[in-house]
C-alpha cells in the first residue's frame, strides 16, 4: 500500500479518543499543520547516526522522563531538575562504559497515554479514562474527561517552550562538565548515593584540571561545556502527529517534527494497525515496545514493516516484560532478530512490566526494576548480543511513587508525595541509583572486552565494585539451547 501521512486513517486503530466535535478537531489539526516544526530533519538524522553507534555496540542509549507531562506542573524548575538528574546519570554511565551516551528524554511531547480500560470507576459511577493532558483533564468530572481538541494547541505550545529551555541548558553552559559537583540536588546530597557520585565528580574535576594544564579547556572545546539532547514520545494521537509531519525540502523525505524519536506502544503495535502504518513512512528513528505477548515471528514482521532497509539506528526495540518474564521471553526474540541479521538497538524498559498495587496506589518495586535490568543484561551476555540502552519513567523531583531504593520507600510512604498523573516514576535519587546499577553492568561487560583490568581505578567511584565484584552482581546467565523452538 502506498504510504502518505494520512494513510493510517484507513486502518484499524486502538487507543484513540472519541471527539464529539469533529469540525473543531479538524480546525485544530489545520492550525497545527501551519505551525513551525518543533524539531528539524537534520536533528532526527543526527540521532539516527548516534543510535547506529549504539546498535554497533559503540555507545549506550539513556532514555527517560515523565510518564505523562502535565500542563499544571510545567515550570522552569521542573525542567531544570529533570535535566540535571539526566546529566548526572549520563556522566555515571559514560564513565563506566568509556563510550558515548546518547541522551533521549521522554519530554517535550509525552502527553498522550494508552489505557487498559476506556472508563474508570469513581465510586458513584464511571467516567471516561484520563488519557493525558493533550486529550482530557485528570479532574473527576464528566466535563473534564470530555476529549477537547483545543488541548492539542496547548500541548504544542508547552512542547515548544520546553524544547527552547532544554536547548538553552544543553548549549548555554549548564551542561558544562565543570558543573558536575553543582548538579547535585539538595536531597540527593544527603542520600546514600551522594558519596558515590561525589567521588565520581572528583575524578571529573581532576581530569578537567589536567586537561586545562595541557591547554584543553571548555572555553575552546565546546564538547566539554555543552551536550546533545534529543526528545521522544509515544506517537499515540495520530491526528496531532500527522499535523506536525513535514517534508524535508532537501531530500523529499517525511519526518515527524513533534519529536526526534517516536515510538509505537505495546498496545498499538498491531501489524495492520494505524500506528504501525503511520510510523513506517517517517524517517525519524523509531521505537517499538516489545511486551510478553510478542512472538518472534510477529516481531520480525513488524521489523520488516518499520525498517525494511535494515538501516542502523532506525529501530530501537524497547523491551518491557517484567522481572519474572524477561529471562524466558527475551532470548527467543534476540535469537530471531540475530538470525535475520537485523541492525537494531536493544533497550530495557524495566518499568511497565513491574507495576503493582499497594495501599491503594499504583507503584513499582525498585528491586523488581533492578532485577529486570540485570536479567536483560544477562540474556544479552548469554546470547552474545549488546544490551544497548535503558528506558525509564523518572522525574527530577523528590516524589514517593516507586517503593524501595536506598531510602527504602515503603507502602506507607507512597501517600507522602505521590504526584504522578498516570504511572509511578523513579525519583531523582532512585534514578541515579539505577544509573549506578547499569554502570556496574556496563563496566563488567567492558573490562573483559578490553582485555585489561581497570577495576582498581574505578573502585572509588563505584563503591568498591571492580570488574570481578561487578560480575558477581550479574545473575548467572541462563544458557538457552541454540536450537530451542521460536515459541
Amino acid at each position: 500500500m502506498r504510504w502518505s501521512s494520512g494513510s493510517w486513517r484507513s486502518k484499524p486503530i486502538e487507543q484513540m479518543p472519541i471527539y464529539t466535535q469533529p469540525a473543531a478537531l479538524a480546525d485544530v489539526e489545520r492550525q497545527l499543520a501551519g505551525f513551525p516544526p518543533l524539531i528539524v530533519a537534520e536533528e532526527a538524522r543526527n540521532l539516527k547516526r548516534a543510535l547506529a553507534e549504539v546498535a554497533a555496540g559503540r555507545a549506550f542509549l539513556l532514555q527517560g522522563g515523565d510518564c505523562a507531562e502535565s500542563f499544571v506542573e510545567h515550570s522552569a524548575d521542573n525542567i531544570r531538575d529533570f535535566f540535571r538528574v539526566f546529566l548526572q546519570m549520563a556522566v555515571v554511565l559514560t564513565f563506566a562504559a568509556a563510550s558515548p551516551v546518547v541522551k533521549v528524554g521522554r519530554i517535550g511531547g509525552q502527553f498522550a497515554k494508552p489505557r487498559s480500560s476506556p472508563t474508570e470507576s469513581t465510586g458513584d459511577g464511571e467516567l471516561p479514562s484520563y488519557r493525558g493532558d493533550i486529550i482530557n483533564d485528570i479532574e473527576l468530572t464528566a466535563a473534564a474527561r470530555e476529549p477537547d481538541p483545543q488541548r492539542q494547541l496547548l500541548a504544542y505550545r508547552q512542547s515548544a517552550a520546553t524544547l527552547n529551555l532544554i536547548r538553552a541548558f544543553a548549549a548555554g553552559g549548564f551542561a558544562n562538565l565543570e558543573n558536575a559537583h553543582r548538579w547535585m540536588l539538595g536531597f540527593v546530597k544527603n542520600s546514600p548515593q551522594s558519596e558515590r557520585y561525589e567521588k565520581l565528580a572528583d575524578y571529573i574535576t581532576e581530569t578537567l584540571g589536567f586537561m586545562r594544564a595541557i591547554g584543553l579547556d571548555p572555553e575552546h572545546h565546546p564538547e566539554l561545556r555543552q551536550t546533545t539532547f534529543y526528545t521522544s514520545h509515544e506517537a499515540l494521537l495520530l491526528g496531532y502527529e500527522q499535523a506536525l509531519t513535514r517534508i524535508d525540502s532537501a531530500t523529499g523525505e517525511y519526518f515527524g517534527t513533534s519529536g526526534h524519536m517516536l515510538w509505537v506502544g505495546d498496545r498499538t503495535r498491531q501489524q495492520d494497525g494505524a500506528h504501525v502504518e503511520f510510523l513506517r513512512g517517517l524517517n525519524n528513528p523509531i521505537g517499538l515496545k516489545c511486551g510478553p505477548s510478542l512472538r518472534p515471528d510477529g516481531l520480525l514482521r513488524l521489523i520488516d514493516t518499520l525498517d525494511p532497509k535494515n538501516e542502523p539506528g532506525r529501530l530501537t526495540l524497547i523491551c518491557r516484560f517484567g522481572a519474572d518474564k524477561v529471562a524466558d521471553a527475551l532470548p527467543y526474540l534476540v535469537r530471531a532478530v540475530t538470525r535475520e541479521g537485523r541492525n537494531v538497538v536493544w533497550s530495557c524498559d524495566p518499568m511497565h512490566g513491574n507495576t503493582i498495587n499497594a495501599g491503594g496506589f499504583k507503584t513499582r518495586p525498585f528491586d523488581r526494576i533492578v532485577s529486570e535490568i540485570r536479567s536483560f543484561f544477562a540474556v544479552h551476555q548469554a546470547e552474545g548480543t549488546y544490551a544497548g540502552g535503558i528506558h525509564l519513567e523518572m522525574t527530577g523531583k523528590d516524589v514517593t511513587e516507586c517503593m524501595g531504593g536506598a531510602r527504602a520507600i515503603s507502602e506507607h510512604d507512597l501517600r507522602d508525595r505521590y504526584h504522578t498523573y498516570c504511572d509511578p516514576r523513579l525519583n531523582a535519587e532512585q534514578a541515579i541509583e539505577v544509573a549506578f546499577v547499569v554502570a556496574e553492568l556496563l563496566e563488567a561487560e567492558r573490562l573483559p572486552r578490553e582485555g585489561r583490568d581497570r577495576g582498581a581505578s574505578l573502585r572509588p567511584a563505584f563503591a568498591g565494585v571492580g570488574a570481578r565484584a561487578a560480575r558477581r552482581l550479574v545473575p548467572a546467565p541462563t544458557r538457552f539451547p541454540r536450537d530451542a523452538p521460536l515459541a
